[in-house]
């Protein structure tokens, strides 16, 4: 399976702008979208839109634990992955966002955001 990987569109914070501060941030992208596109199946707007959120900050700052334990870039964006695909959205967290209750956070946010670039191409 090919993945079209876009490029970030939010260089300074985000994924990208926090992951620069432990890895080289062209790799650490091109891993970290490669990875959440095989785990989610989600389309490549609503990758880079989650990557260049602030949830992708949050998700850089889960692969930055590991780059500052000495472990692998592939490894530690694969249990990243891992973990986010795992953890899933309660009730409460639900009422707050309107993602469904039971989805994993990948999976909850990337769609949010593919439904605002859906809503964006149609304004």
């Amino acid at each position: 399976m090919t993945t079209t990987i876009l490029p970030t569109r939010n260089e300074a914070w985000g994924f990208h702008g926090t992951i620069r501060h432990h890895a080289e941030p062209g790799q650490a992208w091109h891993l970290a979208f490669t990875a959440i596109a095989a785990a989610s199946g989600a389309s490549p707007e609503g990758i880079r839109d989650f990557l260049d959120s602030r949830h992708g900050r949050h998700f850089a700052d889960d692969v930055s634990s590991g780059l500052t334990a000495g472990q692998s870039p592939e490894n530690v964006i694969a249990a990243a992955v891992d973990r986010w695909m795992g953890w899933q959205f309660g009730r409460k967290l639900s009422r707050e966002t309107g993602i469904p209750a039971g989805l994993p956070y990948l999976t909850g946010f990337i769609t949010h955001f593919e439904i605002m670039a859906e809503t964006e191409t149609q304004h």
